[in-house]
C-alpha cells in the first residue's frame, strides 16, 4: 500500500498536481482503489522488466566492444595465450564457444581457456566468440564477439632464394657439403650461401678445402670468408683455400720434416725451453711461407686479369695436422675473424687456436690479401701449435656461424659455450635439426647442411663449418 501511495504521489507531482489538505480523504480512497493498486503493480513490473532488458543490452554491448589484447603469433612458431575470463570480467557468462579456428592451426581448450597451436596462416585472424550471460533465457540466441590474433609471416618465407648466375665469371655452387676421412679421424664440412646473398641472387663468398697428404702423413684443412664489400671475393676465398692445400702438397716434403719429428718426440718426452723454441721456429717458418705464398698467388692472379687486389679480399684460417704414436701435432694460422677451436677428449677444455681480428680495427677485419699483415708486429700471434694425446673436435668456422652461435669473442674461450654449441648441433634447437656424428650409415654432410638453415635474426651471412672428429 505504501509503495502504491509513493508511486501515485510521484506520478501526480510529475503532472503538477498538488493534493490539498481538503482532498486528503479523497486521495486515500484513490490509493485504496483495487484497480489503481493493480495498475501500479503492473507498471512497476513493466519498469523492472524494461530496466532488466536495458541492463542486459548494455552489458552485451560492453562485452562486444570491450578491447581484448591477445599476443601476436608467427607462422610455424608455437603459440599459446590464455583468455583470462576473470580478468576480463566475464564471470557472468553462462555459456561460450570459440569458432573460426578451422585451418588456422590453432585450438581452444574450453577448460583452461587456452588458445594454442602452431599458426599456419598469417594476417589478422578473426576468431568468433559466441556467448550468453546471466539473466538471459535458454532460448535467447548467442551473442557474437570478434577476437583478433595478429599472426606474422614466417621470417624465413620473406627471403627469396634466387640462384646465382652459373655463367658469371668465377661462378660456384650456392652450397656444398662433404664428409670424408682426415688422418685416422672423420671430417664433415658444409658451406652454405647466406640468406642475404640468396635474396638478391649473389654468390656464396665462403670456401674451404682439405686434403690428406699421404706422402708425409700430414693433412691440411683451410676455410676462408670472402669480404662482402669485395666484388670478386668468391674467387679470393677459393684461391686462398686451394692454394694452401696445393702449397703443402707440393712443398711440405721440402721442409726438414724428419728433424721436426725428432724434436717433437723429444718435446713430448720432456718439454723444455729449447724444444719449444725449435718447434715455434718450425711452425713460424713453415706456415709463414704458406700464408705468404697464398698472398702472392692471389696478387698474381689479380694482376693477370687486370683486376684490383682488393676485389679478392678474403680471410683465411687453416690447420696442418699429423698423427704420431704419442698424439696429434696441430699447427694453425689465421687472419680475419674466423675462429679455430680445439676441444679436448672429455670436453672439459677448449683451446682457441688463432688470433681473431675483431674490435681493434673498428669492427673491420684483416685479409690474407693485405701485404701489411706480414709486416705487423703481431704476425707471430697468427700462428698456433698444440701437441695433444687426442681430441674430440677440431672446428674451423666463418663468422656466419660464430656470430649467431657465440656472439662475442670472449665466449670462444669458454668450454660451456662450446658444449652448448655441440648440444645445438646434436639437436637441442628450435628446429630439432640434428647432426648425428655417431651414425655410420647416415649422411652427416646433409645433416650439417640442413642444420645450417637455423634462423637467427640479423645473421644472414654465408655459413661454413668444418669439423674434424
Amino acid at each position: 500500500m505504501e509503495e502504491t501511495k509513493r508511486y501515485l504521489q510521484s506520478l501526480l507531482f510529475q503532472n503538477k498536481i498538488d493534493i490539498p489538505e481538503s482532498k486528503q480523504t479523497l486521495f486515500e480512497d484513490f490509493i485504496n482503489n483495487e484497480n489503481n493498486i493493480t495498475a501500479v503493480k503492473i507498471i512497476k513490473e513493466k519498469q523492472r522488466m524494461i530496466m532488466q532488458n536495458w541492463n542486459l543490452k548494455n552489458r552485451i554491448d560492453d562485452i562486444t566492444h570491450q578491447s581484448v589484447f591477445l599476443p601476436n603469433g608467427t607462422v610455424n612458431k608455437i603459440y599459446d595465450a590464455k583468455i583470462d575470463f576473470a580478468q576480463l570480467g566475464w564471470i557472468d557468462f553462462t555459456s561460450f564457444e570459440i569458432q573460426n579456428l578451422e585451418e588456422t592451426g590453432l585450438t581452444f581448450d574450453h577448460e583452461s581457456k587456452l588458445l594454442f597451436g602452431s599458426p599456419k596462416i598469417s594476417g589478422d585472424l578473426k576468431i568468433k566468440l559466441l556467448f550468453k550471460i546471466e539473466g538471459e533465457s535458454e532460448e535467447t540466441p548467442s551473442h557474437e564477439k570478434i577476437l583478433t590474433v595478429i599472426v606474422n609471416p614466417d621470417p624465413k618465407s620473406l627471403w627469396k632464394n634466387i640462384e646465382s648466375d652459373k655463367n658469371a665469371p668465377f661462378a660456384k655452387d650456392d652450397h656444398v657439403a662433404i664428409s670424408s676421412t682426415f688422418l685416422d679421424k672423420k671430417i664433415v664440412v658444409a658451406s652454405k650461401r647466406g640468406r642475404s646473398h640468396a635474396n638478391v641472387g649473389s654468390f656464396r663468398e665462403d670456401d674451404f678445402a682439405f686434403k690428406n697428404l699421404d706422402s708425409n702423413g700430414w693433412s691440411v684443412l683451410a676455410v676462408s670468408d670472402g669480404a662482402g664489400s669485395a666484388a670478386l671475393s668468391r674467387k679470393g676465398s677459393k684461391l686462398a683455400c686451394d692454394t694452401v692445400v696445393d702449397y703443402f702438397e707440393q712443398n711440405l716434403d721440402k721442409e726438414n720434416l724428419k728433424d721436426f719429428d725428432e724434436i717433437l718426440l723429444e718435446h713430448y718426452k720432456k718439454t723444455d725451453l729449447e724444444t719449444s723454441k725449435k718447434i715455434s721456429h718450425f711452425v713460424y717458418n713453415t706456415l709463414l711461407k704458406a700464408s705468404h705464398f697464398v698472398n702472392q698467388k692471389i696478387e698474381e692472379f689479380a694482376g693477370n686479369i687486370d683486376e684490383e687486389l682488393k676485389k679478392f679480399h678474403a680471410t683465411l684460417i687453416f690447420a696442418l695436422v699429423k698423427k704420431y704414436d704419442f698424439g696429434y701435432a696441430i699447427l694453425t694460422f689465421g687472419v680475419g675473424d674466423c675462429p679455430i677451436g680445439l676441444l679436448n677428449k672429455d670436453l672439459t677444455e677448449v683451446t682457441l687456436m688463432n688470433f681473431i681480428d675483431v674490435g681493434e680495427f673498428g669492427g673491420g677485419t684483416r685479409f690474407i690479401t693485405m701485404p701489411e699483415i706480414f709486416q705487423s708486429e703481431k704476425l707471430s700471434s697468427r700462428f698456433g701449435f698444440k701437441l695433444v694425446d687426442d681430441f674430440s673436435y677440431l672446428m674451423l668456422m666463418t663468422d656466419g656461424i660464430y656470430d649467431p652461435k657465440f656472439v662475442v669473442e670472449a665466449n670462444l674461450e669458454k668450454i660451456e659455450k662450446w658444449n652448448e654449441f655441440l648440444s645445438d648441433l646434436k639437436g637441442n634447437n628450435q628446429d630439432n635439426s640434428k647432426v648425428d656424428f655417431d651414425d655410420e650409415n647416415g649422411d652427416v654432410a646433409a645433416q650439417l647442411s640442413n642444420w645450417m638453415d637455423f634462423w637467427s635474426p640479423g645473421n644472414h651471412d654465408d655459413r661454413t663449418l668444418a669439423i674434424i672428429y
